[in-house]
């Protein structure tokens, strides 16, 4: 029996639509093992499908039939720490758990960049799967066979704050809401603070945050679906937080704050129960540079 660890992510952080995406220190926990009959269970109450269209038996399944075997069944014990459909990669960690146990259960036939590319193609796009499996910041183009990525090891003294509504947004539904053509301006636009926002990250420049996660090819579209979002943004401005955007899809909001910044959860918390917003959750996290690990 094997144990994989994968962190949550945040994708897009703005701008960098369906190209950024970062690891984060919140995780989900499989344990794994090969058997004759499907055998999936949870360790929380969070329900899960447990037969054949379970994601991460599909995911580990998939891996067995490119490398030449066949899967007969999986015993898998699930901890779901990561909320689903909340924009903070649940799908992708079953995703990467799957991939990465089943590799080294077959000894580890696939390498890293196969993994990447398989992820992608069972996800549809990187911007989670990516930093899900190798950590840090990820920066990734997926031409719909192969994904280019470089990853970036993250040392910052930054919070990120999840602010996690007690509602769900599916990605389909946040997709559905997204136009078919934008503006060659707007492209202008968020290409250059896509750009922006990793040198700024990584040079320590965080006063360029705020403009760097502005955005006009998801955001405004998405948080039409989010009821309270655009009041949540507001607060975290108004506490301090150095850019503040829709994390994934939605509905999460996640604040990038300074760790000096020490009472900014409790006072988003106040600040959220004050303004009436109920059912919000404040999760302070930080980056997570190892991406899925084997324990």
């Amino acid at each position: 029996m094997i144990q994989i660890r994968i962190p949550a992510t945040s994708a897009n952080l703005g701008a960098g639509f369906d190209a950024l995406g970062l690891a984060l220190n919140y995780y989900n926990y499989v344990t794994m093992e090969e058997s004759d009959r499907i055998d999936i269970t949870s360790n929380d109450d969070q329900p899960i499908p447990t037969d054949e269209s379970n994601l991460i038996y599909t995911s580990a399944k998939d891996l067995f039939a490119v490398c030449g075997h066949e899967l007969k069944g999986l015993k898998l014990v699930q901890t779901n720490n990561i909320p689903m459909a909340r924009g903070l990669g649940s799908s992708s960690a079953c995703i990467i758990a799957g991939l990465v146990g089943a590799n080294t259960m077959l000894g580890g036939p696939l390498n890293l960049d196969e993994l990447v590319n398989m992820a992608a193609q069972i996800e549809g796009h990187p911007d989670n799967t990516a930093p899900a499996l190798l950590g840090g910041i990820v920066t990734a183009v997926f031409d719909g066979n192969k994904v280019e990525w470089v990853k970036q090891e993250v040392f910052t003294r930054l919070k990120f704050v999840a602010i996690i509504p007690n509602y769900e947004l599916k990605t389909e539904k946040a997709r559905a809401a997204l136009p078919e053509k934008i503006a060659h301006k707007d492209a202008v636009f968020n290409l250059s603070r896509a750009a922006l926002f990793s040198a700024s990250l990584l040079t320590g420049k965080y006063e360029n945050l705020r403009t760097a996660v502005d955005d006009r090819l998801h955001q405004p579209y998405r948080m039409e679906l989010m009821p309270h979002a655009k009041e949540v943004f507001d607060i975290a401005y108004t506490l301090g937080a150095y850019g503040v955007y829709v994390s994934g899809a939605g509905p999460t909001v996640m604040a990038i704050v300074d760790e000096e910044n020490r009472f900014f959860t409790g006072k988003m918390e106040f600040s959220l129960e004050a303004a009436g917003i109920q059912g919000w959750r404040v999760q302070e996290l930080s980056i997570d540079n190892i991406g899925a690990k084997v324990e």
